[in-house]
């Protein structure tokens, strides 16, 4: 299994908590994950509030790849709709060539409605500025060259220098939580990106969807599913449930808070129904965001290593093989409790679920 670190840079949760401490843990945290045996460092594009704050992810990513040349690096994502895709193209080229191929590309649209608005962008416009720009950067890192002639991106035929150096096979990634998004996904031949907010039963007919639609599109067997989640990590099993209840919960009431999911304005907006589901969801699942903690917990890994480990054979149960990206700073956890579930993991799970070997096909009831 494939297991990365993601690094969340949020300071939602902590009391006076300066952005500079909240890069210096991350960074801190990184630096343990790259000597632990993690596959990848991953961070996502996020602007001007607490809940997350990487305004350019690729940036990031090429500080990180210099300080740790044994490890990739990742985007989860950067968002499109924001960006002209010639500057993504080029910026994504000129990582990939410095790190020596070990950049893993991924794309998302966007969900925040303030960070749309500062922009200036309207969020109707998200799908049609993915769909556009996403095959435009995808073919400009496999051809070295760019164009376009769509409503969004007029782009005449140029050529990407430095060129690109290295493949992108099976490198590049989407954030695929919609069903139009899955399958925008398997149309770019991409690894679909998903987060644990709910239980993993109910995202097995989606992810097994864009699956199929892979094979339709492609007529290759598709790129595992990446899993994102947030996870508490430690040895005391006494404790632990009122840990994870206490940070996982934090952090859902951050994400609540900046995407608005307990607002209706998903209803007005183009392509972002199933989002306004998830809020009904939480609504009628124990009440607001009471119940939306509730379903996170479901899905997260928390407890005991040993714990964990049964709590990932039972995901592949349903399933099937996937990769991970972990996170362990979040919600307001000290960065004691970050260093150590970050440590415990390493040295408990992460062995374990590298030697697992491909996993059964899911079950019937999963599939449909």
């Amino acid at each position: 299994m494939d297991v990365g670190m993601m690094m969340v840079f949020a300071s939602y949760g902590w009391e006076n908590c300066s952005d500079d401490r909240v890069w210096n843990e991350e960074i801190r945290l990184a630096r343990i994950a790259a000597d632990s045996g993690f596959d990848c460092l991953w961070s996502a594009e996020h602007h001007f509030n607490d809940y997350s704050f990487v305004p350019d992810n690729i940036q990031l990513m090429t500080y990180l790849t210099a300080r740790h040349p044994n490890i990739d690096v990742g985007t989860a994502a950067v968002i499109l709709p924001w960006h002209n895709p010639l500057r993504v193209a080029e910026n994504a080229a000129v990582l990939d060539m410095l790190s020596g191929g070990r950049f893993r590309f991924g794309m998302g649209r966007g969900l925040a409605r303030r960070e749309f608005n500062a922009f200036g962008i309207s969020m109707d416009e998200s799908r049609g500025r993915f769909d556009e720009a996403a095959p435009m950067i995808v073919k400009a890192l496999k051809t070295g060259f760019m164009e376009g002639d769509g409503p969004h991106y007029k782009q005449p035929r140029i050529e990407i220098r430095p060129r690109p150096q290295h493949s992108f096979d099976n490198r590049i990634y989407a954030v695929a939580s919609s069903e139009d998004s899955v399958d925008s996904a398997a149309k770019l031949g991409a690894h679909m990106v998903m987060f644990a907010d709910r239980p993993w039963e109910m995202r097995a007919p989606v992810i097994n969807r864009g699956r199929e639609l892979h094979r339709q599109y492609h007529g290759t067997e598709p790129p595992q599913v990446m899993l994102t989640e947030f996870c508490v990590c430690g040895a005391n099993a006494t404790s632990i449930e009122d840990e994870a209840r206490r940070y996982q919960g934090k952090f859902v009431e951050s994400n609540f808070h900046h995407y608005e999911f307990l607002g209706e304005h998903f209803k007005t907006v183009k392509g972002y129904d199933s989002y306004q589901q998830k809020a009904d969801l939480a609504r009628k699942s124990g009440g607001g965001l009471e119940g939306a903690v509730n379903g996170f917990m479901q899905a997260a890994s928390w407890g005991t290593p040993d714990k964990i480990l049964r709590g990932l054979e039972a995901r592949r149960k349903v399933l099937g093989d996937f990769e991970m990206n972990v996170a362990f700073r979040f919600g307001g956890t000290p960065y004691e409790v970050s260093e150590r579930g970050l440590k415990l993991f390493a040295k408990e799970v992460l062995p374990v679920v590298k030697k697992w070997g491909p996993a059964k096909a899911p079950t019937a009831q999963a599939a449909e």
